[in-house]
């Protein structure tokens, strides 16, 4: 396993050059996926199919990590890697909205039920009148955090409203007056310490052990299912078909059952 860590940019510009080095799967039969993960849940499942399975298989993996929800997408996009696995199908669709690209879906893998959860309230209901909720601010997932306000009795959501809609154009109902506030994803474990209660994406949920939500995403006819994504080019691959059927075999999924205990991660249905 060659192990790689893309840390996140933090000025405008700067060039993804810690990625790719080496002829990509597009130009050589013979060289590694070079695959984009989260740290967590993606790349401990990644690094278990390449400890494991993956040299059995044929398959030669290269990792990369990032800590946020652009770059991987990025970097696919200029072909500094073959494959990323961090994201749900809304948010690639959402994406290729806002940035352009060509990307193929391969395969669902894994869930991440979203969450809300509280240091000061042991309930939704205990919320008070006017509190601060935090939510994702990528549209997808700010929409699907509406969504579990709603399943928790916090907000009515308007029938019309969709992926892309912004709180005040969603909510129908917001009996609470509640101030709902969206961040980046990955601030949204931090905003606990100051707000009333957040709807924390699972793997930064995982990543900061938070535990006890007050309300968990319906897992039933879920459609956030997170998978492995790569080019039009590389979408038949042998190699990606592979490493795919590896990320949905039977030990990939007591791999995860066992990891995280049936809850915070589960195999894609």
């Amino acid at each position: 396993m060659r192990l790689r860590f893309a840390a996140l940019a933090v000025a405008a510009g700067v060039l993804l050059s810690a990625c790719g080095s080496g002829p990509s799967a597009a130009e050589d039969p013979d060289a590694p996926l070079r695959i984009g993960v989260s740290p967590t849940p993606h790349g401990e499942i990644l690094e278990y199919v390449d400890d494991n399975l993956a040299e059995q298989a044929g398959v030669d993996i290269e990792i990369e990590k990032f800590n946020d929800y652009i770059r991987p997408n990025q970097a696919l996009q200029h072909g500094e890697l073959d494959a990323n696995y961090f994201q749900h199908q809304a948010y690639l669709d959402e994406y290729e909205k806002e940035h352009g690209g060509e990307f193929a879906w391969v395969q669902s893998v894994h869930l991440e039920p979203l969450a809300l959860y509280s240091k000061k309230f042991n309930s939704a209901q205990e919320i008070p009148d006017g509190a601060t909720v935090t939510i994702s601010n990528d549209p997808s997932n700010r929409f699907r955090a509406l969504k579990l306000l709603e399943q928790g009795g916090l907000i009515k959501l308007k029938p019309e409203a969709g992926v892309g809609a912004r709180p005040a154009e969603a909510i129908a109902e917001n009996a609470k007056n509640l101030q709902i506030t969206d961040l980046s994803a990955d601030q949204l474990p931090r905003s606990i310490e100051d707000a009333a209660a957040a709807v924390v994406n699972g793997n930064y949920a995982v990543k900061a052990n938070l535990s006890d939500p007050l309300v968990v995403e319906k897992t039933e006819g879920n459609p956030y299912a997170n998978g492995l994504v790569t080019t039009p080019q590389l979408a038949e691959d042998p190699r990606v078909r592979e490493l795919a059927e590896l990320l949905r075999s039977p030990r990939v999924q007591d791999y995860i059952e066992q990891k995280w205990g049936g809850e915070a991660v589960l195999p894609a249905a």
